[in-house]
């Protein structure tokens, strides 16, 4: 079972015995010698790609079952003591992941040494269950029903500048005034463009020209900077608009509608390890508490 999960999960024999440190030609004969008890074929292989059959899809579907049930029971009896152990594998972004979620995980792996985190920083929005992530925290709608999410916090966004930008260039009164303004904004096609504005007028606000780069942390630096205008997370900004470095604008006309949330999520199932379970709580107690 482990062997086909592999060969599924990692597109292909070759990717599948890499993974898991054996040869090619032995994962392959495995897999046949499953089919052959079976007396069913699982996977439809050509020289260029491979599929699950339809039976192939069914025993899969109970293999991963069946393999999470034995995980979690040799995790919680491997050891007599209540000791969590064992790794977990979680998804973050990079703005959010550095300045909060790594920190978290510092101070959890503190108090379960036992427990292995490996972490991936991305801005992509990660395919959890294919890429065999135990959670993600991440700011996202959640189309796909075969995942679960606990709020962590709402993700309130501000448009601010620096007090000297405000200086040099004045403060916008109505966000029809942003068109003779200096806007930071991402130089990809993204919703986070879509500044959350309630527009004066019939038509929509445009922005102003000015620095466009892929990287909200970058746009965090350039409003530092003074070079121009930005919408930002409270998460990335509210330290800095405690200590005066940068200033709201724009507030009364902000659409709190526009607000999102960030959450913790895993794949669905009844079978959660403890070490997930009491991760999960971990980070919904620490931001539950924070003032983002």
């Amino acid at each position: 079972m482990a062997l086909l999960l592999a060969v599924v999960d990692e597109g292909g024999f070759s990717a599948a015995a890499r993974a898991i440190g054996q040869t090619h030609s032995a994962v392959s004969k495995r897999v046949s010698q499953l089919e052959e008890r079976l007396g069913a074929q699982l996977l439809i292989r050509t020289t260029r790609s491979m599929r699950l059959t339809q039976a192939g899809e069914r025993y899969v579907a109970e293999a991963r079952e069946i393999m999470a049930r034995i995980t979690v029971l040799e995790s919680e009896i491997s050891d007599g003591s209540a000791k969590l152990q064992g790794k977990i594998r979680l998804t973050t972004s990079n703005a959010f992941g550095q300045m909060h979620v790594v920190p978290a995980i510092v101070d959890f792996m503190k108090q379960h040494p036992e427990i292995e985190v490996d972490l991936t920083l991305t801005d992509a929005v990660v395919d959890i269950v294919r890429g065999n992530f135990d959670l993600a925290v991440r700011n996202a709608a959640l189309p796909d029903s075969s995942l679960v999410a606990v709020k962590l916090l709402t993700n309130r966004r501000i448009v601010c500048a620096s007090p000297e930008y405000v200086r040099r260039r004045g403060t916008p009164a109505v966000p029809e005034d942003l068109i003779n303004h200096a806007c930071l904004r991402l130089n990809v096609s993204s919703a986070f463009n879509e500044w959350g504005l309630k527009s004066q007028g019939a038509t929509r606000f445009q922005l102003g020209r000015g620095f466009a780069c892929n990287s909200i942390e970058a746009l965090h630096a350039a409003c530092l900077a003074s070079l121009g205008i930005a919408w930002l997370p409270m998460f990335l900004v509210g330290a800095d608009l405690e200590a005066g470095k940068l200033s709201p604008l724009l507030d009364e006309y902000r659409d709190v509608s526009t607000d999102s949330m960030i959450s913790v999520i895993r794949p669905a199932g009844d079978i959660v390890p403890a070490r997930i379970r009491t991760l999960t709580d971990f980070f919904v107690d620490r931001f539950r508490a924070s003032i983002l």
